[in-house]
Parts: structure tokens; sequence; C-alpha cells
């Protein structure tokens, strides 16, 4: 696959454009890849309000009726809901692994079979995200590029 690249003025949109004979896995992935590099979030930390990018959130989790995006280095509050979040970010690779946590599987570097039917998802930050039952059969179909 050959690849191009052309510099436009800031002025113009953004275009990525693919020609492809069919589509085929490779492409629906770069397709997803792409898809979740784009977009914000505002989050709130030490008292200041960011906007982080989606791209960098490992994961986003409910505790005690809060919502917190996590980063690489940092923890973020929002003032939105899971389910608000989870059907934004569906497109962008998020996936429901718990009643209380979405993770970014693009995020992900490993996954291993835990007790009870359970799964660990090891991030590329080191940190691990328990995948209850429930919804291992969601992340086997979000794996297999099903979903």
């Amino acid at each position: 696959m050959q690849t191009k690249i052309t510099k436009i003025d800031r002025c113009k949109p953004e275009l990525l454009e693919i020609h492809c004979h069919s589509i085929s896995d490779e492409v629906r992935e770069i397709v997803a890849f792409v898809k979740s590099r784009q977009g914000q979030l505002t989050g709130t930390a030490d008292e200041r309000q960011y906007e982080i990018a989606v791209a960098d959130i490992f994961y986003i989790e409910s505790v005690d009726n809060k919502v917190f995006l996590y980063t690489r280095d940092k923890v973020y509050e929002t003032k939105q809901k899971l389910y608000e979040l989870e059907e934004m970010l569906k497109e962008k690779r998020f996936l429901r692994v718990s009643k209380s946590t979405l993770l970014n599987l693009m995020k992900v570097n490993s996954i291993k079979p835990s007790l009870n039917s359970r799964f660990t998802a090891v991030l590329f930050s080191g940190e691990q995200v328990v995948i209850t039952r429930k919804y291992v059969p969601e992340l086997k179909k979000a794996l297999k590029g099903e979903i």
C-alpha cells in the first residue's frame, strides 16, 4: 500500500482519503485509528479546566457519582455522565468493560485472563483495568473487528 501526504494551507479543512480495491481489515483498522484520534473532552484538575484529546485518554471511570478521565500522567474530573460518554465515544474505539468503566481499546497493550471468567487489560501506561465477565463477549467482538 502506497501512502501520499500533501501539505495544505491552514484555511483549508484537513481530509484523509483512502483509495482501495476492497475494504479489508487493514483499511477498517486505519479508519478506526484515525477516528479514535479526533475529538476532545473537557475535564477539571487542580481547580482548572482543560481540553483533553480523546486519543490521550486511557480509560474513563465513574466513582461515587463522579466521572474521571485517566490519561498517562493525570486524572481529570468531567461533568458528563458515563452513559453519555459511552454513546459519544463508541466510534472512537471506547468500550464499556464494567458497570463503571469505559476503556480506550487503542491504549491496550495486552489482555490476560483473570479469576471468575474476568479479564484484565494491561494498558501502555502500565495500569490494569478489570473487564467483568458480563462485558467479555463485547470485548471479544471488538477485538475481532466486529464492532
